[in-house]
């Protein structure tokens, strides 16, 4: 097991160190699947580790999701734990039961590390902020910046749903603590159905110097589905009234009407916004360079170069292994457009200021124009043909 984090560890940004692509784990929960402990979740995974994906995010309240995740990363041994990042949160318990004393917090962290099975987390969200009072995000913050500079986190992030409430949480920690937020989690407002992320919040937390806005929950939590939400054992908890999933089963139709070889809601959306988050996010994103993985390949996973020298960052959540294959053949086709991207400049660099634009001239050096005989005779056959 890994080492606490010692003290004197020279501390980087998150965005030195946070990958772009973070598979999320609310999905091993009674919300999202009637029996999480059927889920194949440990060769889920291990197959996103071959893939490439180097962080997990993961919560108390998710019901099982730590141990499941816990015992998952556990049970390999092809990547270590210093390799890769591992995110929880706390302040959430149950979903109408709050709790961001500094005794609770101290002791959500201890029970979050024993579930994962780590001696440190990386990054720590307060969950769910918009359902308590200001002053006690504030609390719950330094409670875990104290954790932080005893070396069992290394970042501190808020989390929850509405992006205003994030955005002024965000400007009161920075002024109220003299220390900006590491990072800012938002779901379901940077999706096909909702840009709100993007359109609203986003220059106001780069106001308040977040480091890192992480886009959760591409489908708006299931909802950008061409099955409709997702039903688990507590029921139909998704909080989308009729009229929207009636437009969302509409939008599903259009899809599969106009998309290409069977192309369904879903892919599209998490396509729209994976894609869109990288560029639109980018100024809060991260500057570590993506990874691409073959799990049929014995190789490791290769870094891949981009242009771009940061990256909006990204988290999807999924339940089966199908849906791993299917987010990491998404994100394969556009990092390898960036890619192609880095390869495009590097070549463009090689003629550098002395052969970029340049111009052959036309008609070249020594030409000698046609005499003005000769020109007629060419204008008259011109006109002829004409």
């Amino acid at each position: 097991m890994a080492q606490t984090l010692p003290n004197s560890t020279p501390r980087k940004l998150l965005s030195e160190v946070l990958p772009p692509l973070v598979l999320g784990t609310a999905t091993f929960n009674h919300q999202y699947n009637s029996d999480p402990l059927s889920l194949a979740t440990t060769a889920i995974v291990h197959k996103a580790l071959r893939y490439g994906i180097r962080a997990f995010d993961t919560s108390p309240y998710y019901g099982p999701a730590e141990t499941l995740l816990g015992e998952a990363l556990n049970s390999q041994s092809f990547v270590p734990r210093s390799d890769y990042i591992l995110q929880s949160k706390c302040g959430r318990i149950r979903a109408d039961v709050f709790d961001y004393s500094p005794e609770w917090i101290r002791q959500s962290i201890q029970s979050s590390l024993q579930r994962l099975g780590t001696e440190y987390l990386d990054v720590v969200f307060c969950h769910d902020v918009e359902y308590v009072e200001p002053h006690e995000v504030i609390t719950a913050v330094e409670t875990l910046r104290e954790l932080r500079d005893q070396g069992l986190i290394r970042y501190v992030g808020i989390s929850g749903y509405p992006t205003d409430v994030l955005a002024s949480l965000a400007k009161a920690v920075k002024e109220l603590t003299g220390e900006p937020l590491d990072a800012v989690m938002s779901y379901a407002h940077y999706t096909l159905q909702n840009t709100v992320l993007f359109s609203k919040a986003l220059e106001k937390l780069v106001d308040s110097n977040v480091d890192c806005v992480l886009n959760g929950s591409p489908l708006g939590m299931g909802l950008l589905r061409r099955q409709g939400v997702p039903v688990g054992d507590m029921g139909d908890f998704h909080p989308a009234p009729n009229s929207l999933r009636n437009r969302c089963a509409e939008a599903s139709d259009v899809v599969e009407r106009h998309g290409q070889n069977g192309e369904r809601l879903e892919a599209l959306a998490l396509r729209f916004s994976i894609e869109g988050w990288i560029r639109d996010g980018a100024v809060v994103g991260t500057a570590v360079m993506p990874l691409l993985g073959d799990p049929a390949s014995a190789s490791p996973p290769r870094i891949v170069q981009v242009v771009r020298p940061r990256l909006g960052v990204t988290v999807a959540g999924v339940s089966y292994i199908n849906e791993i294959d299917e987010v990491a053949a998404i994100w394969r086709d556009v990092i390898t457009a960036l890619e192609r991207e880095y390869l495009y400049q590097k070549v463009m660099d090689v003629f550098g200021d002395e052969w970029k634009d340049y111009s052959w001239p036309s008609p070249g050096d020594g030409y000698v124009p046609h005499n003005g005989h000769a020109e007629a005779e060419d204008e008259s056959l011109l006109k002829s043909r004409l």
